[in-house]
């Protein structure tokens, strides 16, 4: 029995939506614009030349960016080994939720909760969050980088210990504290008792966001980030697979995501460590089961510091490590890679970018699929595992 991966490349869009212009991104195009500016010298940071992803590329990838955009990114040459498409959102965001939902078959039927530029959150909120903690204050109220707040608040927060509450163009809260004045696990109960209450706002995640450090040494975010997600409001992907006696593995932040329903086991880590654990899957997952994963670094540490190079970087360490994933794969596994946003790291301001993404398949053929939708994604996955679909998507092979 068959067993299907769904890689999701975290913000690796591919320009191109015909909806961008409403969301102030028309012109954005995440692997475009980086290919670009490596093969004009502008991407020299721990790395040289042009973009070099031949694993990727022999899936299609330059092919998907120019199907989306039009635009033909230097150094990538078209697709020799797999099948392709670039798919467009219909929910309206440009967040995680919204693009991972809609990937598993479910477009988000309702419009989020955003937190205005001025006065971010109301006092009624912020008293909550005081009460809840126990503390008589808070900290930052804005949108922010999580990387800019903490340097900008980390020394008051550790001297206080009021927690660093924030947002961004998406629709999140988010709180950073200090793992140890702080406590790691005190952060962790007071975002679980607030997503409730966001939730009912229609806020996509509170996110927790404990970071280390000092002063003298600067302070530097963790891999203990947790997500608390609003539950998705019908069954998608990973419950159709769970429902049908099949395994659901996550690699990554895709339990917190979908709040761990229709989820059999999650593995988290840093990138690397989430490569080897879909290395490992790959040698271990029995016939039929589901291995959907999330590669976040090439968004948090890369896109949103608008960081060139290192999203190249990045890039380039994820088409190298393919092999030996490959290398575990059995004869009729299908393996998805695609994306759920941009967030193209030579664009204006820090948010996400309303894009595109490719759709590259291993394991069905070759040769072109055309424009597709988001929800075709988890259609063709439950198609190849037996699975009945229940959303509105469409088989591509």
């Amino acid at each position: 029995m068959a067993r299907a991966f769904l890689v999701v490349l975290d913000s690796v869009g591919c320009g191109g939506a015909p909806d961008a212009a409403q969301f102030g991104d028309e012109g954005a195009n995440t692997l475009f614009h980086i290919a670009q500016a490596c093969a004009e010298g502008r991407a020299e940071e721990g790395r040289s030349g042009p973009l070099k992803l031949p694993n990727l590329d022999a899936l299609g990838l330059g092919d998907a960016i120019t199907l989306a955009s039009g635009e033909k990114a230097p150094g990538l040459t078209g697709g020799r080994e797999g099948r392709w498409a670039a798919a467009t959102e219909v929910s309206i965001g440009k967040d995680t939720p919204s693009g991972h939902w809609e990937l598993s078959g479910l477009p988000v039927p309702w419009d989020w909760h955003y937190f205005p530029e001025e006065n971010t959150f109301d006092d009624e909120l912020l008293e909550l969050v005081c009460k809840s903690a126990q503390v008589s204050g808070t900290l930052g109220n804005c949108h922010a980088s999580g990387t800019a707040i903490i340097e900008k608040h980390g020394a008051e927060h550790v001297k206080t210990g009021w927690p660093i509450c924030y947002t961004s163009a998406d629709s999140v809260f988010q709180i950073a504290a200090h793992e140890e004045s702080f406590g790691l696990q005190k952060l962790l109960d007071l975002c679980e008792t607030l997503a409730p209450i966001l939730h009912e706002m229609k806020v996509g995640r509170v996110i927790a966001r404990p970071f280390v450090g000092s002063v003298e040494d600067g302070f530097t975010r963790t891999t203990n980030r947790k997500d608390y997600a609003i539950l998705p409001p019908a069954p998608a992907l990973c419950d159709w697979v769970q429902g049908a006696g099949r395994k659901v593995y996550a690699v990554g932040k895709i339990g917190d995501i979908f709040s761990m329903r229709g989820i059999d086991e999650v593995r988290k880590g840093a990138d690397e460590k989430l490569m080897q654990h879909l290395a490992d899957y790959a040698a271990s997952a029995e016939d039929g089961s589901l291995i959907f994963a999330n590669f976040v670094e090439f968004d948090s540490l890369y896109g949103h510091r608008r960081d060139v190079s290192g999203y190249a970087r990045a890039l380039e360490w994820f088409d190298s490590a393919l092999p030996a994933f490959y290398a575990n794969l059995k004869e009729d596994d299908l393996v998805i890679f695609t994306a759920d946003h941009g967030n193209d790291p030579t664009w204006h301001g820090t948010d996400h970018t309303r894009e595109r993404v490719p759709v590259l398949i291993k394991g069905a053929g070759t040769g072109e699929i055309g424009i597709c939708q988001f929800t075709d994604v988890a259609a063709t996955i439950a198609a190849h595992l037996d699975v009945p679909s229940q959303g509105p998507g469409k088989n591509l092979l």
